[in-house]
């Protein structure tokens, strides 16, 4: 994990490796649809296409949305972790600066960033899926995951099954939206925001274990 690039900021670093356990994400973000099936409402700033990835939505919204969801299923779905979710971004561990895409000049045909997004979100896999078959990992929304936030997390991270640091003022996000550079986008950025923080920029997709 980390930028292996060196250009990142300083919470990127140091690189270190880590392993996960077998799980289950998301193909794509959930859509507009999908939550409303669910929640019985769309809290989106651009409601116009169900397609669309949810977004204006908090780490504790979607807290809220996964209990509902698996009492409807009897399902154990949840957000992937910061491990979880840079591994699958970089095609299973990939020396990937971009999901699925290794040069900037190609980044257009993988990821709705804000060179090409004219400033909003995009119906989820109409771009280039990465190695692994997931679409949309770099870009369009950026994607809560279940950590809290430490700057300095990467130093005393475990090896197996890093879950983030115990507690925090901030939960993380990850891969950038269609409102960022391509610096913004890399699969190695971390965010940072309160769990309950909301915009039209922050979204997520499911994970789930495999046993």
């Amino acid at each position: 994990m980390g930028d292996s690039f060196g250009d990142g900021d300083i919470d990127e670093r140091p690189v270190h490796s880590v392993c996960v356990d077998d799980f289950y994400i998301g193909k794509y973000e959930v859509t507009q649809k999908e939550w409303s099936k669910v929640m019985g409402n769309n809290p989106s700033s651009f409601r116009s296409c169900e397609d669309c990835p949810v977004e204006n939505i908090s780490y504790l919204n979607i807290k809220e949305f996964m209990g509902k969801l698996n009492r409807m299923t009897g399902g154990k779905y949840r957000l992937p972790t910061e491990a979880e979710w840079e591994y699958a971004a970089r095609s299973g561990g990939k020396k990937e600066k971009w999901a699925g895409m290794g040069n900037e000049e190609g980044l257009g045909e993988c990821a709705w960033y804000m060179t090409n997004a004219g400033g909003r979100p995009y119906p989820v896999g109409q771009k280039m899926p990465n190695g692994l078959g997931l679409y949309d990992m770099t870009g369009n929304i950026q994607e809560w995951v279940a950590d809290w936030y430490a700057d300095d997390y990467y130093k005393t991270s475990s090896k197996n099954n890093p879950s983030g640091p115990p507690s925090s003022q901030y939960r993380v996000a990850r891969g950038g939206s269609f409102l960022n550079k391509s610096w913004g986008s890399r699969t190695v950025i971390r965010y940072r925001f309160t769990q309950d923080d909301r915009g039209r920029e922050f979204g997520f997709r499911l994970a789930a274990p495999v046993k």
